[in-house]
């Protein structure tokens, strides 16, 4: 009852997670635009910094940006904020759920580092405070007033963390993580420096003061490094689903790629939307398609173009690998799995005949033997050679 218990919470805090996430991303998204968009107007007021017109839904909308604020504080003002806290609470909350409760399957791999489960949890909690202290840190420093040299090393740094989270957990948590990390700075900059920013200059207009205009500016850096860490943060947040990516010797090299990746698509849509156009910004699209082929292709197994030994190419019949299945993967993918930890096979997979075992064969290909990211964390100890023969099985035809 209390695996089907966690599956509940965490399909609820995930369901909560991803729609917090959309609505978060789509503010981000719309005042990036609405900045690029303004534009000088006839009746502009004196301290405007331009207006934008805007039609959806079926109206038309009308929107003006002050230079630092409006002379008085109007009777009503919306804030921003809610969406940025409730998608890192909620996030953080499955990361608990998932990687923390079931540390021993998720977080820890002993081949990576034999961690016991309180260990791994700090270091998690501490990589991710360590994160924002640092970013922070960067921001504040007199890097933080050249943006390239910045954007340099905000790069380096969630690099290295990528590099260090694969050297102490699995694959697959790895990669989490450096969302998780992305993430908190991401919110972090929201809560400690964006919205307290707003806050300083509310209370100056509430006391008929004029705010100071480095208040907007700082926010304003820190909304614009939100928006570019945003589609990195995204692929990384789905990446469980992909061992293509994470379970790899050579992971932390692929998060680098897709920040860069993730970097070029944005600056391309922020570069287009503030005008600008020709060679300067007409690059960028390709150059990240070009990026994107090479990290698909060095995925690939180029291993078998080259001559095979008479090995390799012998056939291999269904009875030689049944066995395997049945002492590595038939504990969790059975209609009544002897793992206590679940209650039904994993995705409906289930390995209790040799018609299932055929059927999923390209599954199984791809989870056991290209990425090797099944069994989980190995627990049941499958053997190089035993994933060797499973290959060669389905290379076979996976026939009979």
């Amino acid at each position: 009852m209390s695996a089907v218990v966690w599956d509940w919470i965490g399909l609820l805090l995930r369901w909560t997670h991803v729609m917090l996430g959309i609505a978060w991303i789509g503010t981000s998204f719309h005042f990036i635009w609405l900045d690029s968009s303004l534009r000088r107007e006839a009746d502009q007021p004196e301290g405007v910094a331009g207006g934008s017109w805007m039609v959806h839904g079926g109206g038309f909308y009308h929107a003006r940006k002050f230079l630092v604020a409006p002379r008085a504080l109007p009777k009503e003002l919306h804030w921003f904020k809610y969406e940025a806290y409730f998608t890192w609470v909620s996030g953080f909350l499955l990361l608990g759920v998932i990687y923390y409760i079931g540390a021993n399957e998720f977080l820890i791999d002993p081949s990576v580092m034999a961690l016991s489960p309180a260990v791994a949890i700090a270091l998690s909690l501490g990589g991710l405070s360590l994160g924002w202290l640092g970013y922070d840190a960067l921001c504040r420093s007199t890097i933080g007033q050249n943006t390239a040299l910045l954007a340099i090393s905000v790069f380096a740094m969630a690099v290295g963390a990528a590099y260090g989270f694969s050297q102490i957990f699995s694959g697959r948590a790895a990669y989490i993580h450096v969302g998780a990390f992305l993430g908190t700075i991401m919110a972090a900059n929201v809560f400690f420096v964006i919205i307290p920013n707003q806050k300083k200059a509310v209370a100056d207009l509430i006391a008929g003061r004029v705010p100071d205009a480095a208040l907007g500016k700082t926010a304003k850096q820190r909304s614009l490094h939100n928006n570019y860490l945003t589609l990195p943060v995204v692929l990384m947040m789905i990446s469980n689903h992909y061992p293509l990516l994470y379970e790899r010797p050579d992971n932390w090299i692929y998060v680098a790629g897709i920040l860069v990746l993730g970097g070029l698509v944005r600056h391309y849509a922020n570069s287009k939307d503030n005008g600008v156009s020709g060679w300067r910004v007409d690059w960028l699209l390709p150059a990240a398609g070009a990026l994107a082929l090479g990290l698909i292709v060095s995925t690939f197994d180029f291993s078998k173009l080259g001559p095979r030994s008479a090995a390799d190419l012998a056939p291999v019949a269904f009875a030689q690998v049944e066995p395997i299945f049945q002492l590595r993967c038939a504990a969790c993918h059975s209609a009544k799995p002897a793992d206590a930890n679940y209650k039904a096979p994993p995705k409906g997979v289930a390995f209790d005949t040799p018609a299932e075992i055929q059927r999923f064969a390209p599954q199984i290909y791809r989870m056991s033997v290209l990425t090797r990211a099944m069994p989980l964390g190995n627990k049941t100890g499958m053997l190089p050679e035993e994933r060797d023969l499973i290959g060669r099985w389905i290379d076979g035809g996976a026939g009979n």
